[in-house]
């Protein structure tokens, strides 16, 4: 009874979720400030998260609240880790699922050996081009809207580091890894990337992002547990809280 946290929303909290399949980022920061403002019988606050993770990856997204929300763009800059899947002989437009199969390549020249050096000699600091499908803006119009449209646009490059490329598993066409990177590094793209390299083609199957700096999804709590923590801890009032 006595150890029931007190949060104060307005000063500022750093929530750690672990975001859920399916769900966008902006999804959970959503979910999350309607039942905040609920909580508090208020009709707005800040909330945004610190970097996005797509749909179709889950793991550590950072939430922050209040003035925290003047810390997401340090947030952001911090190292990343990833664990997840590489899978090698197909290449999707997205660079992942989330668009079906557009070509296939033999897989019969990669020995495990040839997976291992691969990924050692992509760590360090490179050129970057984004997926098409991405949130980038090109004329002010994000990318993946025009890329589901059928327009053909190249991004430009951006300078990305890879500080960690381990492979921990090779189970027939499936890579599995860890990486650490930089920030604005697409595992999409490195997955792309992996296959060019191998000389055949390769899209991300799965992707878990496992921490942020410091932050690690070991102290994240899912979304329903969010939800019931906001709904039954004591929250700090501010009677300015909608001026």
């Amino acid at each position: 009874m006595g150890d029931k946290r007190i949060y104060d929303f307005k000063e500022g909290e750093v929530l750690l979720v672990n975001k859920p399949l399916n769900w966008t980022s902006f999804d959970v920061v959503n979910k999350l400030r309607y039942n905040i403002k609920h909580k508090l019988k208020v009709k707005k606050i800040k909330v945004g998260h610190a970097g996005t993770l797509d749909p179709l990856a889950d793991g550590l997204l950072i939430i922050c609240t209040g003035k925290k929300t003047k810390t997401i763009d340090e947030l952001m800059g911090l190292e990343k880790s990833y664990s997840g899947i590489i899978r090698l002989g197909s290449t999707t437009p997205s660079y992942d699922l989330e668009t079906e199969i557009d070509q296939t390549f033999s897989t019969e020249h990669i020995t495990n050996d040839l997976i291992r050096a691969t990924s050692k000699n992509m760590i360090g600091v490179q050129d970057q081009y984004p997926p098409i499908f991405s949130a980038k803006k090109v004329e002010g119009k994000k990318a993946y809207d025009l890329a589901r449209k059928g327009h053909e646009f190249e991004l430009k490059p951006k300078k990305i580091e890879i500080l960690e490329f381990e492979i921990t598993n090779i189970d027939g066409n499936d890579v599995h890894f860890i990486i650490s990177c930089s920030k604005g590094t697409y595992i999409r793209s490195i997955a792309h990337d992996f296959g060019k390299a191998l000389e055949s083609g390769a899209h991300l199957a799965a992707l878990r992002r496992e921490s942020i700096g410091k932050y690690g999804l070991e102290h994240a709590k899912t979304v329903e547990d969010w939800l019931d923590e906001i709904n039954n801890s004591e929250l700090i009032q501010h009677k300015d809280l909608n001026n």
